[in-house]
């Protein structure tokens, strides 16, 4: 049975994303900043860390930085990080930080379903709902 840590300071994005990925065989565990993060992370090994980018003392980036260094001295196993984006410029940050996968808000029950799945089987997730559309010019015209 997969635990999910779901952590985030904002109340009803904890509670969104605890709706959204309840299920019978799934264990889901909060936390409320990076600190606590990672002390549930060394205390319970969870299967997926879902972390908020935005939370009040070391936000989602600098948790996802600190569980891959923690992570590379063999203090801690590696844990899939899912990170939950404001905007799409973020997505940046989320790359430096070493996440497999990332969602941009508003959340969309489906994508955030895929995203966990993917995670939990040892796969990537990178929302591209927001990427920016490519525009091609057309030839200029010589009918003026």
């Amino acid at each position: 049975m997969p635990t999910i840590l779901v952590a985030s300071d904002a109340p009803s994005v904890r509670a969104e994303v605890t709706a959204i990925a309840d299920r019978p065989d799934v264990t889901i565990t909060e936390a409320r900043s990076g600190p606590e993060v990672m002390a549930m992370v060394s205390e319970s090994e969870p299967d997926l860390v879902v972390v908020d980018l935005q939370m009040g003392n070391m936000g989602g980036m600098a948790v996802c930085l600190e569980l891959r260094l923690e992570a590379s001295y063999g203090q801690l196993d590696h844990v899939p990080v899912l990170m939950l984006l404001d905007r799409r410029p973020d997505v940046f940050l989320a790359r430096r930080s070493g996440a497999e996968g990332w969602l941009v808000k508003p959340l969309d029950p489906i994508r955030l379903r895929r995203a966990i799945a993917a995670l939990l089987e040892g796969a990537t997730y990178y929302d591209e709902s927001y990427q920016p559309l490519s525009v091609v010019a057309a030839p200029p015209s010589s009918a003026f």
